[in-house]
């Protein structure tokens, strides 16, 4: 991904792709401030998503704008934001997704004998 402005310096060794997501009602200021001869510092609108790329070990402060001045809402490491390759990419399908999607293709039959149900009251 090309960053037109102020990209990563070129002896950085493993970049990271990103995803940051402005989920509140305010206009955020992020930053990354934790690397060496590198600036980033980005407005994100309400519901806007931001991709960037980063470098292992970086941190995002995420600032709150307020008329003058902003305040320091949160400092999230950027593997946790990270894409196709994150912490979370690798976490497995459950056996509940795959039989799901197994079940999608067959028709389900039907059994002769009504199986009870169970009501909240029970």
């Amino acid at each position: 991904m090309a960053q037109i402005l102020d990209p990563l310096p070129s002896n950085s060794s493993n970049k990271i792709f990103c995803c940051y997501v402005n989920t509140t009602s305010q206009i955020q200021i992020t930053k990354i401030s934790n690397v060496p001869n590198w600036y980033f510092e980005r407005v994100v609108f309400p519901g806007q998503r931001l991709v960037f790329e980063a470098v292992v070990g970086a941190c995002m402060e995420i600032h709150t704008g307020m008329l003058a001045s902003s305040i320091l809402e949160d400092t999230v490491p950027c593997d946790r934001l990270q894409i196709n390759e994150g912490p979370y990419s690798a976490i497995p399908k459950t056996e509940q997704s795959v039989v799901k999607s197994a079940s999608l293709s067959q028709k389900p039959k039907s059994s002769s004998k009504s199986e009870p149900v169970l009501s909240l009251a029970d």
